[in-house]
């Protein structure tokens, strides 16, 4: 399989690097065990953001699941 070697713009690159990540997950778990983990994850972070202190961590999960999620759909 050839890959293509693009350059990310340096305002891009973290989340070229989230979404390089949630592939990578998908790809060593499978796409149904992606999505369960990525309903988890969101699941968390809305336990998580409802205290106020845990909305720091919180919010970032619920897009990472969010994206795991999408990721295993398509």
């Amino acid at each position: 399989m050839i890959t293509e070697k693009r350059k990310v713009p340096w305002f891009l690159w973290p989340f070229w690097v989230i979404w390089r990540l949630v592939i990578g997950i998908i790809a060593v778990t499978g796409r149904l065990v992606g999505a369960i983990i990525g309903l988890v994850l969101m699941i968390v972070g809305v336990i998580l953001t409802i205290t106020i202190i845990g909305a720091i961590v919180g919010i970032p999960l619920i897009i990472f699941g969010f994206l795991l999620m999408v990721r295993s759909i398509f």
